[in-house]
Protein backbone atom coordinates (compact mmCIF):
# COMPACT_ATOMS: atom_id res chain seq x y z
CA UNK A 1 0.00 0.00 0.00
CA UNK A 2 1.86 3.63 -1.29
CA UNK A 3 1.44 6.35 1.54
CA UNK A 4 0.36 9.42 -0.04
CA UNK A 5 3.20 11.86 0.46
CA UNK A 6 1.71 15.46 1.50
CA UNK A 7 2.23 17.97 -1.09
CA UNK A 8 4.61 21.16 -0.33
CA UNK A 9 2.53 24.30 -0.15
CA UNK A 10 3.77 27.75 -0.42
CA UNK A 11 1.61 30.57 0.40
CA UNK A 12 1.53 34.26 -1.48
CA UNK A 13 2.50 36.35 2.41
CA UNK A 14 1.76 39.28 0.43
CA UNK A 15 -2.15 38.31 -0.21
CA UNK A 16 -2.61 36.88 3.41
CA UNK A 17 -1.21 40.40 4.51
CA UNK A 18 -3.82 42.29 2.17
CA UNK A 19 -7.02 40.22 3.51
CA UNK A 20 -5.79 39.64 7.22
CA UNK A 21 -5.08 43.93 7.09
CA UNK A 22 -8.42 44.44 4.97
CA UNK A 23 -10.35 42.27 7.85
CA UNK A 24 -8.17 44.48 10.69
CA UNK A 25 -9.35 47.54 8.87
CA UNK A 26 -12.66 46.30 9.41
CA UNK A 27 -12.75 45.91 12.88
CA UNK A 28 -10.58 48.62 13.42
CA UNK A 29 -14.00 50.79 13.41
CA UNK A 30 -15.44 49.41 15.78
CA UNK A 31 -15.41 51.20 19.67
CA UNK A 32 -12.21 50.48 21.57
CA UNK A 33 -14.48 48.62 24.39
CA UNK A 34 -16.19 45.89 22.13
CA UNK A 35 -14.98 42.77 22.10
CA UNK A 36 -13.90 41.28 18.16
CA UNK A 37 -14.09 38.10 16.84
CA UNK A 38 -13.50 37.15 13.71
CA UNK A 39 -14.02 33.92 11.55
CA UNK A 40 -14.94 32.45 8.42
CA UNK A 41 -15.80 29.60 6.36
CA UNK A 42 -12.90 27.91 3.75
CA UNK A 43 -10.51 30.31 2.77
CA UNK A 44 -12.37 32.95 5.04
CA UNK A 45 -11.19 30.70 7.79
CA UNK A 46 -7.66 30.41 6.21
CA UNK A 47 -7.10 34.51 6.27
CA UNK A 48 -9.25 34.06 10.18
CA UNK A 49 -7.02 31.75 11.14
CA UNK A 50 -3.81 33.64 9.71
CA UNK A 51 -4.87 37.22 10.99
CA UNK A 52 -5.02 35.32 14.67
CA UNK A 53 -1.35 34.51 13.70
CA UNK A 54 -0.43 38.01 13.33
CA UNK A 55 -2.86 39.23 16.18
CA UNK A 56 -0.59 37.10 18.32
CA UNK A 57 2.93 38.30 16.92
CA UNK A 58 1.47 41.48 17.33
CA UNK A 59 2.35 42.16 13.17
CA UNK A 60 1.58 40.93 9.99
CA UNK A 61 3.99 38.99 7.77
CA UNK A 62 5.52 41.65 6.39
CA UNK A 63 6.44 43.08 9.62
CA UNK A 64 3.91 46.09 9.98
CA UNK A 65 2.19 46.17 13.03
CA UNK A 66 -1.50 44.47 13.21
CA UNK A 67 -3.99 46.79 14.47
CA UNK A 68 -6.97 44.89 15.81
CA UNK A 69 -7.42 43.37 19.33
CA UNK A 70 -8.98 40.05 19.21
CA UNK A 71 -11.33 38.30 21.44
CA UNK A 72 -12.37 34.63 19.11
CA UNK A 73 -11.86 33.32 16.16
CA UNK A 74 -13.80 30.90 14.37
CA UNK A 75 -12.71 28.64 11.37
CA UNK A 76 -15.14 27.04 9.27
CA UNK A 77 -14.09 23.75 7.27
CA UNK A 78 -10.47 25.94 6.31
CA UNK A 79 -7.15 25.70 7.56
CA UNK A 80 -3.82 27.16 9.27
CA UNK A 81 -1.96 28.74 6.21
CA UNK A 82 2.02 29.03 6.94
CA UNK A 83 1.83 26.71 10.12
CA UNK A 84 5.48 26.14 9.62
CA UNK A 85 6.39 29.21 10.67
CA UNK A 86 4.24 29.75 13.46
CA UNK A 87 6.69 28.45 16.13
CA UNK A 88 8.68 31.53 14.93
CA UNK A 89 5.93 33.39 15.49
CA UNK A 90 5.41 33.04 19.29
CA UNK A 91 8.84 33.22 20.13
CA UNK A 92 8.39 36.32 22.43
CA UNK A 93 6.84 36.41 25.89
CA UNK A 94 3.90 38.63 24.88
CA UNK A 95 2.92 36.75 21.64
CA UNK A 96 3.27 33.51 24.32
CA UNK A 97 0.42 34.69 26.42
CA UNK A 98 -1.89 36.03 23.40
CA UNK A 99 -1.75 32.63 21.94
CA UNK A 100 -2.46 31.38 25.19
CA UNK A 101 -5.47 33.32 25.61
CA UNK A 102 -7.09 33.69 22.73
CA UNK A 103 -9.92 31.22 21.90
CA UNK A 104 -9.99 29.65 18.65
CA UNK A 105 -13.34 27.51 17.14
CA UNK A 106 -12.38 25.35 14.11
CA UNK A 107 -15.26 23.07 12.49
CA UNK A 108 -14.72 20.40 10.19
CA UNK A 109 -16.72 18.07 8.48
CA UNK A 110 -15.26 14.41 7.68
CA UNK A 111 -16.71 14.22 4.42
CA UNK A 112 -14.98 17.71 2.98
CA UNK A 113 -14.56 17.71 -0.76
CA UNK A 114 -12.70 20.93 -0.77
CA UNK A 115 -10.53 21.65 1.90
CA UNK A 116 -10.04 17.89 3.03
CA UNK A 117 -10.55 17.03 7.32
CA UNK A 118 -7.00 16.65 7.71
CA UNK A 119 -6.28 19.68 7.07
CA UNK A 120 -8.45 21.17 9.74
CA UNK A 121 -7.38 18.41 11.99
CA UNK A 122 -3.84 19.47 11.02
CA UNK A 123 -4.55 22.97 12.05
CA UNK A 124 -5.89 22.29 15.27
CA UNK A 125 -3.24 20.24 16.11
CA UNK A 126 -0.49 22.86 14.70
CA UNK A 127 -2.30 25.66 16.75
CA UNK A 128 -2.36 23.39 20.37
CA UNK A 129 1.01 22.50 20.02
CA UNK A 130 2.41 25.95 19.41
CA UNK A 131 0.74 27.27 22.17
CA UNK A 132 -2.59 28.51 21.41
CA UNK A 133 -4.19 26.15 24.50
CA UNK A 134 -7.78 27.50 24.23
CA UNK A 135 -8.64 25.60 20.77
CA UNK A 136 -11.30 23.37 20.08
CA UNK A 137 -11.62 21.17 16.85
CA UNK A 138 -14.86 20.07 15.90
CA UNK A 139 -15.75 17.46 13.29
CA UNK A 140 -18.82 15.92 12.00
CA UNK A 141 -19.34 12.98 10.27
CA UNK A 142 -21.24 12.89 7.05
CA UNK A 143 -20.96 15.99 5.86
CA UNK A 144 -18.23 17.81 3.27
CA UNK A 145 -18.07 21.78 2.18
CA UNK A 146 -20.75 23.56 3.84
CA UNK A 147 -22.38 24.27 7.16
CA UNK A 148 -25.50 22.69 8.55
CA UNK A 149 -27.43 23.97 11.13
CA UNK A 150 -26.13 22.21 14.31
CA UNK A 151 -22.97 23.80 13.41
CA UNK A 152 -23.97 27.18 13.39
CA UNK A 153 -25.94 26.22 16.77
CA UNK A 154 -22.70 25.45 18.09
CA UNK A 155 -20.88 28.02 17.11
CA UNK A 156 -23.43 30.84 18.26
CA UNK A 157 -23.29 29.09 21.45
CA UNK A 158 -19.40 29.01 22.06
CA UNK A 159 -19.33 32.97 20.51
CA UNK A 160 -21.62 33.78 23.00
CA UNK A 161 -19.87 32.25 26.05
CA UNK A 162 -16.27 33.67 24.60
CA UNK A 163 -18.00 36.87 23.70
CA UNK A 164 -19.79 37.33 26.69
CA UNK A 165 -23.43 38.07 24.64
CA UNK A 166 -25.68 36.94 27.29
CA UNK A 167 -23.48 38.63 30.27
CA UNK A 168 -21.58 35.67 31.02
CA UNK A 169 -18.64 33.76 29.94
CA UNK A 170 -16.75 30.04 30.33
Amino acid sequence: MAVEKPKTVSYDVKALDAAAAHVANLLSTEPADIKLGIGGFSMGAATSLYSATCFIHGKYGNGNPYPANLSAVVGLSGWLPCSKTLKRKIGQEEAARRATSLPILLCHGKGDEVVPYKFGEKSSQVLSSNGFQNTIFKSYDGFGHYTIPEEMTEVCAWLNSKLRFDGKST
